[in-house]
């Protein structure tokens, strides 16, 4: 009996769709879950998935390349999703007319907060060089930060870990540091949520209102550019500064 059902894993272990579903589902539950206990930050839908999977990955001793056989589906469809945000701010483009050059400020120093925070602590914890610049792009979207990790000498694998736990911790403290801080406005809670967050940061912005969302995603498009720009040229001298 248990060879008849290894052999039917086996089996169904390498079509891509089951990969597919089995991460479709388990997103579903993750977030079921975040909704009946949502006063539990670390219930992160992000975070609950990324650990069922791994773990489920592991009993089963499935190769991440025959995960990623039914998983491109998902990656593949990143590319539209993220075009797609420009459509509800097309919604708000009153109010991005009117917010115009406060969002400007706000991109310029989230970007260089979000930059030299990391070089800031990973110097304060005696982090190496190289570590401390895989650090430095922790704020924008994988793809976009690896590129740049890779550009300025740091470990493009250790960034985009950092770069996902980044967007975790900020989607789940996000709804407590804005009750904090009172700022209740969609479009700012968005747009700060992007800028520090990224893609998962988004999502989370969307699950808040689609304002909220549309201003994420402009965001996290904006930052991604700034930062790619801004990071060979300020983190040399951030660098020293810190170290001195």
């Amino acid at each position: 009996m248990d060879t008849s059902l290894t052999a039917l894993w086996v089996y169904l272990a390498e079509t891509p769709l089951l990969w597919l579903t089995i991460t479709l589902i388990t997103y579903y539950l993750a977030e079921q879950l975040q909704q009946r206990v949502p006063w539990i930050p670390l219930f992160n839908p992000v975070l609950l998935s990324i650990v069922g999977l791994v773990l489920l990955l592991w009993a089963t001793n499935t190769p991440y390349p025959t995960y990623f056989d039914g998983a491109q589906f998902v990656h593949f469809l990143l590319g539209p999703a993220t075009v797609a945000l420009a459509l509800p701010l097309y919604t708000y483009q009153a109010t991005l007319r009117r917010m115009l050059l406060p969002l400007i400020g706000a991109l310029g120093v989230g970007s260089l907060t979000g930059i030299g925070s990391a070089v800031l602590i990973g110097q304060w914890l005696g982090l190496s060089e190289i570590t401390v610049r895989s650090l430095a792009p922790k704020s924008i979207t994988t793809p976009i930060a690896m590129g740049v990790s890779e550009q300025v000498g740091g470990l493009p694998s250790l960034t985009a870990v950092i770069v996902i736990l980044t967007g975790i911790v900020g989607a789940t403290l996000a709804r407590e540091v804005f009750t904090v801080m009172r700022v209740r406005e969609p479009g700012i809670c968005g747009f700060a949520l992007g800028i520090s967050a990224h893609g998962i940061g988004t999502a989370r912005a969307l699950q808040m209102n689609a304002e909220a969302g549309a201003f994420s995603g402009l965001a996290m498009g904006l930052n991604g550019v700034i930062t790619a720009i801004l990071v060979p040229l300020v983190l040399p001298v951030l660098i020293e500064a810190f170290a001195r």
